[in-house]
């Protein structure tokens, strides 16, 4: 997706639609995968982000979308309830006009958050706006004095001029006596109490050469310049603003059934059924890959058609000037199928890896059909009698790849189960292919498959499961339900994709460290890629960050790797309480004679039960975590933080202070935007050449 055109979806937030009452908020990148048993809730947090602005249909629902056991109450309310919210990255152009538009500084509207209620009815704000509205007693009091003083020491040019300063000396005062008593940051009242002070001098009976009145003057403008800014409509009320967000809200494309071709297509049904709007959904998917397909090849399915028609003949035998113009046409449809056959071949077997396809249209008449071979199988086969796999690519193919850059262009792709019937080695192509179609377009898809679990790239994984009062849960965390049966079973894919990484680990000749959980994967994932792009290292291998589940899960997955032959992995562990505890065990035991293969954060950055959050800048992760308290505090988290200790703690504990309950899994939410961060072309770690360093020594020395 071209970010400078397009806005980008960040978080997501589904409530009280069908099984999910509240989902929190769902992170999301360029791809996102929710992956869940059967019955966990996966759809129902995609349809109600596709109902936010569906490409086509998509209309909300109340007698299926409102939550069953809620149903009675929501169909009586006036003003029903949001069910989707989300939240945008602007683009640059869009900011620049919502700025000019509402006069707010570019970097309070880079955001915006839209909500839908089951009205139909939208909801617009930006939530990094703070419009000022107060000002700082010692300012206001700073100011009045100053211009006090100044004119107390202006010598008057006449009587009218002597009266004048005594006027003004007098109301500058009752203007100090008035927020005397006030609040140490004054509101829009007080101000305007000044301002209404100050207006009972009237300056245009001045005289005019007097050096006192422009002075007044001046006090006057900033009072009234003050009020304006405190009163100013906050960007949200703007209501042009609003619509601006609307028109530019991408849209949401959701596909379920993904419209298999048929190996014989009876053209003349083909024709009627393109015109008609009341087919079924079957039929309607089945006609919407035809119609694709006859787009992608350049062929019109009228005109194949007609060109295999026999000239009409009025009385006997064919002249031969018919015969002649009935083969024209005959051998121009051969050349046309032969054209696009060779070019749907072509472009196909660029993409597809499980074998050189070739593809043959013929026309007979009426019928138009589709026939497959390949170098194992070289004789021509309907292409209903091949597998059911290379049936839906194509299709797939076709419809993504011809609509995604046509009327899909910039919209959100939403992907219910993707390739089910597909091989596990296609499931693999499809997951590299989602990798290339997110270029143009955002892509959120549900899956119950590891062969659609990309290991490197847990961050893009969210946990679906069913929690203890039969609602849908989702969670980035995936540890977060150890506990839930019902999330162990979710998270399924993601340890046998992690099992099929292993293995590709040990056949590759990778080089594995053993880590305790996601979030130190996706943290020293983010360091490698940094310190490489830097050219501060250059691994002879492959590094591969291996998830543990915790220190309990680190003696299993050693077993697992050393069974491989060769040196024990390295294993890179928390400098708390439970990792120094491991660190011993693993010394005593499996480690005894390679205790220097075991490795803590601690040794690299010289803080007390240092974690792997530490290895970080303390102001990088605390500007991320401030998005998980109010905004109304006091003291923002980034003013407390404190850099020689641990910040999680320190995180834990301003969110008690604060009245707030951190959201399951945020450890590992703050570690993928952390590595978002750390991978964008404006290099956060320009400052900090001492943690740099430190990750350079650290990742020298975990190379063998």
């Amino acid at each position: 997706m071209n970010a400078t055109t397009m806005m980008t979806l960040l978080r997501f937030r589904v409530k009280n639609f069908r099984s999910v009452e509240d989902s929190g908020w769902i992170e999301v990148s360029s791809i996102a995968s929710l992956i869940g048993t059967n019955e966990s809730g996966k759809t129902n947090l995609l349809l109600p982000l596709w109902k936010l602005n569906p490409a086509q249909d998509g209309e909300i629902q109340p007698l299926v979308d409102f939550p069953r056991k809620r149903y009675i109450d929501f169909r009586s309310m006036d003003q029903k309830p949001v069910f989707i919210e989300a939240e945008f990255r602007l683009p640059d152009e869009l900011i620049k006009q919502i700025a000019t538009l509402t006069g707010a500084p570019e970097k309070e509207v880079t955001i915006a958050k839209v909500q839908r209620d089951f009205d139909g009815k939208y909801q617009v704000g930006f939530p990094e706006a703070v419009p000022q509205r107060h000002v700082s007693k010692e300012e206001v009091v700073d100011l009045l004095k100053k211009t006090q003083d100044d004119i107390a020491k202006v010598p008057p040019t006449s009587q009218r001029d002597e009266e004048l300063k005594r006027g003004v000396l007098e109301v500058l005062t009752r203007a100090l006596d008035q927020i005397k008593s006030a609040d140490e940051e004054l509101n829009e009242q007080v101000l305007e109490a000044i301002q209404k002070i100050l207006q009972e001098i009237d300056l245009e009976k001045a005289v005019k050469r007097s050096t006192i009145a422009p002075r007044f003057g001046q006090v006057v403008d900033d009072i009234t310049d003050m009020v304006e800014s405190i009163t100013k409509l906050h960007p949200e009320d703007i209501p042009q603003a609003r619509q601006l967000i609307i028109k530019n809200l991408p849209k949401f494309v959701y596909y379920s059934n993904y419209g298999n071709l048929d190996s014989e297509i009876y053209l003349p049904h083909v024709i009627e059924n393109i015109q008609r709007t009341d087919l079924g959904s079957r039929e309607e998917a089945k006609v919407r890959t035809l119609k694709v397909l006859f787009e992608f090849v350049k062929l019109d399915p009228e005109e194949i058609l007609e060109l295999g028609k026999e000239t009409p003949i009025a009385h006997g035998r064919p002249t031969e000037q018919q015969i002649q113009e009935t083969s024209e046409r005959k051998k121009e449809r051969d050349v046309l199928l032969q054209s696009a056959g060779t070019k749907l071949t072509e472009k196909f077997r660029a993409w597809w890896k499980q074998g050189e396809y070739r593809f043959k249209f013929q026309a007979d008449g009426n019928h138009f059909r589709i026939w497959v071979s390949d170098d194992k199988r070289p004789e021509e086969i309907e292409l209903e009698n091949r597998s059911t796999g290379l049936q839906w690519f194509l299709s797939f193919y076709l419809i993504f790849l011809v609509e995604s850059a046509d009327s899909h262009a910039g919209a959100i792709l939403l992907l219910d189960e993707p390739g089910m019937t597909l091989h596990p080695i296609a499931q693999r192509d499809l997951s590299n292919f989602f990798t290339n179609l997110s270029e143009t377009n955002q892509l959120i898809y549900t899956t119950h498959s590891p062969f659609l679990v990309d290991p490197d790239h847990l961050d893009r994984v969210k946990a679906v499961y069913v929690g203890d009062e039969g609602t849908t849960q989702i969670s980035s965390n995936l540890r977060a339900g150890e506990k839930n049966p019902a999330q162990t079973r979710s998270i399924y894919p993601v340890h046998a994709a992690l099992g099929l990484s292993v293995s590709d680990t040990l056949l590759q000749g990778c080089q594995p460290i053993i880590v305790e959980g996601p979030s130190d994967q996706h943290y020293l994932s983010a360091i490698k890629n940094y310190l490489i792009g830097k050219g501060l290292i250059t691994p002879k291998r492959e590094m591969v960050f291996v998830p543990s589940g915790g220190v309990k899960g680190v003696s299993p997955i050693v077993a697992l790797l050393a069974g491989a032959g060769g040196a024990l992995p390295y294993v890179l562990l928390d400098s708390d309480a439970s990792g120094q505890g491991m660190m011993k065990q693993l010394s005593s035991n499996l480690y005894s004679g390679a205790a220097d293969r075991v490795i803590q954060v601690g040794d690299w950055r010289n803080i007390q039960n240092a974690e792997i959050e530490d290895l970080f800048p303390a102001e990088l992760l605390a500007k991320i975590l401030n998005r998980f308290y109010p905004r109304d505090l006091d003291e923002e988290f980034t003013e407390v933080v404190m850099n020689d200790q641990p910040i999680v703690p320190q995180a834990q504990k301003f969110a008690i202070e604060s009245e707030v309950t951190l959201p399951r899994g945020w450890k590992v939410d703050v570690a993928q935007q952390v590595k978002t961060q750390l991978l964008k072309d404006k290099d956060p770690m320009k400052k900090h050449d001492l943690f740099v360093e430190a990750w350079t020594k650290l990742f020298e020395r975990l190379q063998d």
